[in-house]
């Protein structure tokens, strides 16, 4: 991934020619095989919300819809969105399973088809922050977003696993030159600048989800395979070097897992946020 450093006003990015490439990424691999396995994410995050039932949900950038199940299962109106159909279908799949009733859309996090404050609670997890025009997707979520509504967000964080994965991925594979690190979704300062005009209240926890696997081999194998970014990273190195990225990946897993058995259980810290829109 990029530097945390902000983009600067001279860098002006091609946001829809990314956000295409950025589709056909996370529509490779099969994201539902590690999406399913953060469903926790998604519970304790409505339990944060405290949603109400028969409250609207707008869940954005949902993937294969944990949070969305997480809304549908306290009862509430959701539409879960995503621009990529295929994991729209594989939340549908989800939902139609347990029994629920879900709108699906697919929609541009960036500019959402949605009315100004459409929705009770808008909400993601690990999702709107990969959005390559940060800002414009923060204030699409505010606007949908009704008076006195919540808006939830699970993120990364830079110092976490994921956060230095993503790093590291960088050194071997450039980001689209001129944007920011999807991991400053996961900093007290980015929500602050980009929700905090728009807020009453703000309340932000540091949570650790706890990757389980078999073995860290049996993590790379399913993240190289099925997860987008990954496999794509992979993809785009001859054979060598990718040799090179899974050792250090490895390493990576190394020092973070704390289990001593030889499976996996490495805990990988994100910012839990609950703002409350203001009223005005």
């Amino acid at each position: 991934m990029t530097s945390l450093a902000v983009v600067s006003a001279e860098t002006k990015p091609d946001y829809d020619a990314i956000k295409k490439k950025q589709q056909l990424t996370w529509a490779s691999g099969n994201y539902a095989k590690v999406g399913s396995t953060l469903q926790l994410s998604g519970e304790l995050l409505c339990e944060a919300m405290d949603l109400r039932s028969g409250d609207t949900v707008l869940d954005v950038a949902a993937g294969n819809g944990n949070a969305t199940l997480a809304a549908a299962r306290r009862h509430c109106n959701v539409t879960s969105t995503d621009y990529v159909r295929e994991l729209l279908d594989q939340g549908a799949e989800r939902a139609q399973a347990d029994g629920f009733s879900v709108q699906y859309q697919v929609a541009d996090a960036e500019r959402l088809p949605f009315a100004d404050g459409q929705f009770d609670n808008v909400i993601s997890t690990f999702g709107v922050m990969f959005t390559p025009n940060q800002a414009q997707s923060a204030s699409e979520m505010l606007r949908v977003c009704r008076a006195g509504g919540k808006i939830g967000l699970a993120n990364w964080t830079p110092d976490g696993f994921i956060g230095q994965l993503f790093k590291l991925i960088g050194q071997y594979v450039a980001p689209p030159a001129g944007l920011s690190s999807p991991a400053l979704w996961g900093t007290q300062a980015f929500i602050e600048t980009h929700f905090g005009q728009g807020a009453e209240t703000m309340e932000i926890n540091q949570r650790e989800f706890c990757f389980r696997y078999l073995s860290p081999d049996h993590w790379l194998d399913v993240f190289r395979t099925y997860y987008g970014p990954t496999h794509k990273a992979f993809g785009a190195l001859p054979e060598a070097e990718q040799d090179l990225l899974a050792a250090d990946i490895l390493q990576l897993i190394q020092s973070h897992n704390v289990a001593t058995d030889g499976t996996m259980k490495l805990p990988s810290s994100y910012l839990e946020i609950v703002i409350k829109k203001s009223a005005n």
